[in-house]
C-alpha cells in the first residue's frame, strides 16, 4: 500500500473513512510519527484520496464556521432575550405600555389607518358635564374606553417622543414603589387627562400618551422636591421646560395637539403627588416614597 495523505491528528476522519467504504475504495487510517495517515493500494486510489480529501477538508470546515455562527448567534439571542426579561421584570408596567403603543402604532400605521382599531378611542358619551359623563361610565367596556386613547399615536415623532419619556419616568417610578401604585398613577392620569380633552373638544378624535407622560412628570418632580431622598431623576429646569412646551404647544399647535390632555395630566400627576406625600410622610412617618430601602 502507498501513502496518499497525512493529516493532524486533531481531524477527524470517521465519518470520511466511511464515504470511502461507500466508494469500494480500500484503505487503512493509521497514526505515526505524530500525524494520521491513509493508505491506499495504488496511485488511481491516491488521486482519488487528494481530489475528494480537499472537498471533504472544505466542507468541514464550512460547517465548521456555520456552527460558530449559529452559536454565535444562539448566544446573542440569549443575551437579547435575557436583558428583555430583567428589564420587563423590573418595569412590566412600562414595558407593557411601550409594547403595546408600539403594536397599535404597526397595526393603524401610526395613526394613518385608525379605523381598524376605532374601539380606542374615548366613548361618545354624554358631555354637558364632568358629573353626567362620570354618571355614564356604567359599564367595564365604556370605563376601559376612557383609558385606551393613550395607545393611539399619530406620526413617529409622537410615538417616539412619548416612549422615550414614558420609559424614562416610568422605569424610575417602578423601581421604588409598588407595581400597584405606578399602574393606579398611570390609570388615573389616564382617565383625567383624556376625560379633561374630551370635554374640552367634545369630540374623540385624539389620543397619545402624552397625559400619562405629563402626569409622571408632576407626580416624579413632586416626590423628588418634596422627599429627595427617593433619589428619582428630574430637577426643576426639566419641569419648567415640560411646563414651557405645553404652553408652546397651545400657543402654536393648539388646534391639532392636545394640550387639554396635557393639562389634565400634569395637575393631576401634581395632585396625586402631594396626596402621596402626605400619606408617607404624615401617615407612614417615613422620608422615602414606596419600598423600604
Amino acid at each position: 500500500m502507498i501513502k496518499a495523505a497525512s493529516l493532524s491528528l486533531d481531524i477527524d476522519l470517521l465519518s470520511y473513512s466511511h464515504f470511502l467504504r461507500q466508494q469500494g475504495l480500500k484503505h487503512r487510517i493509521v497514526e505515526e510519527s505524530g500525524v494520521q495517515s491513509i493508505y491506499v493500494e495504488g496511485d488511481r486510489e491516491a488521486a482519488f484520496i487528494k481530489e475528494s480529501l480537499q472537498s471533504y477538508l472544505d466542507g468541514r470546515e464550512l460547517l465548521e464556521q456555520q456552527r460558530v455562527t449559529t452559536s454565535h448567534s444562539s448566544n446573542q439571542a440569549q443575551q437579547y432575550l435575557y436583558k428583555f426579561l430583567s428589564a420587563f421584570i423590573q418595569s412590566p408596567v412600562t414595558i407593557s405600555l411601550v409594547l403595546i403603543s408600539i403594536v397599535v402604532a404597526i397595526v393603524t400605521s401610526l395613526g394613518s389607518e385608525v379605523s381598524r382599531l376605532s374601539f380606542l378611542f374615548y366613548p361618545l358619551i354624554a358631555t354637558s358635564s364632568l358629573g353626567a359623563l362620570i354618571t355614564d361610565i356604567t359599564s367595564f367596556e365604556i370605563a376601559a374606553g376612557t383609558l385606551t386613547p393613550m395607545f393611539l399615536h399619530f406620526g413617529e415623532l409622537h410615538l417616539v417622543f412619548n416612549m422615550l419619556w414614558l420609559w424614562y419616568f416610568g422605569r424610575q417610578l417602578e423601581a421604588i414603589q409598588p407595581i400597584w401604585m405606578f399602574l393606579l398613577l398611570v390609570v388615573i392620569t389616564s382617565f383625567v387627562s383624556n376625560t379633561t380633552q374630551y370635554l374640552a373638544i367634545e369630540f374623540n378624535n385624539f389620543g397619545g400618551m402624552s397625559g400619562v407622560v405629563y402626569g409622571l412628570v408632576g407626580y416624579t418632580w413632586v416626590i423628588h422636591s418634596l422627599m429627595a431622598r427617593s433619589y428619582l431623576l428630574i430637577n426643576t429646569n426639566m419641569f419648567v421646560f415640560f411646563v414651557v412646551a405645553l404652553v408652546l404647544m397651545e400657543i402654536v399647535a393648539s388646534s391639532w395637539i392636545a394640550t387639554a390632555a396635557h393639562v389634565g395630566g400634569l395637575v393631576s400627576g401634581l395632585v396625586i403627588g402631594l396626596l402621596t406625600v402626605f400619606y408617607y410622610r404624615v401617615i407612614l412617618k417615613r422620608e422615602v416614597v414606596g419600598r423600604s430601602r
